[in-house]
């Protein structure tokens, strides 16, 4: 029994999700979240392996870079609906399934934004611990680069030539 209950927590399954209302458009925040070469925005990811013009579809898979660590991270597109939501699975290591998602909605007070994650496995409780306070910006985050185009070009935007 003691077995069992042990393994029951290991199986811990954590889950958040961050609302904010945006002044820009549906379409704007979209291509945002669709621009996987640019991550500037993003308070969790650097950089990404992804080639310029690729968007996300179901079944794609590419590797970021975090500012928690310098290995790079595998994340799967799981589901896209256009200009509605997209959700991914980020594999950073055995013992950890994080999967997060997007969705927008247009309301009469501006776009809806919501970044909902969800962190599986025995190591979540830490990893929740290191991500919290970056998953808290996120949404926001978004919001701003949308409304605030010129505070994109930044040390982290786009490709550095060398």
């Amino acid at each position: 029994m003691r077995l069992i209950h042990h393994w029951v927590q290991v199986q811990r399954q954590l889950e958040k999700s961050y609302l904010t209302v945006s002044t820009a458009s549906v379409d704007t925040l979209w291509q945002l979240i669709m621009d996987l070469t640019d991550v500037s925005w993003h308070p969790l990811l650097t950089s990404t392996n992804a080639p310029l013009g690729l968007k996300p579809k179901p079944g794609l898979i590419y590797r970021a870079f975090t500012r928690l660590c310098p290995v790079p991270v595998k994340i799967f597109v799981e589901r896209v609906q256009p200009h509605e939501l997209i959700s991914v699975r980020v594999l950073p290591i055995p013992g950890l399934e994080e999967r997060v998602t997007y969705q927008l909605k247009s309301t009469v007070r501006g776009t809806q934004i919501s970044y909902s994650v969800t962190l599986r496995g025995w190591l979540s409780p830490l990893a929740w611990s290191l991500l919290r306070p970056y998953a808290a910006r996120v949404a926001s985050a978004l919001a701003e680069a949308a409304e605030h185009p010129a505070s994109l070009s930044g040390p982290n935007s786009g490709f550095q030539a060398w």
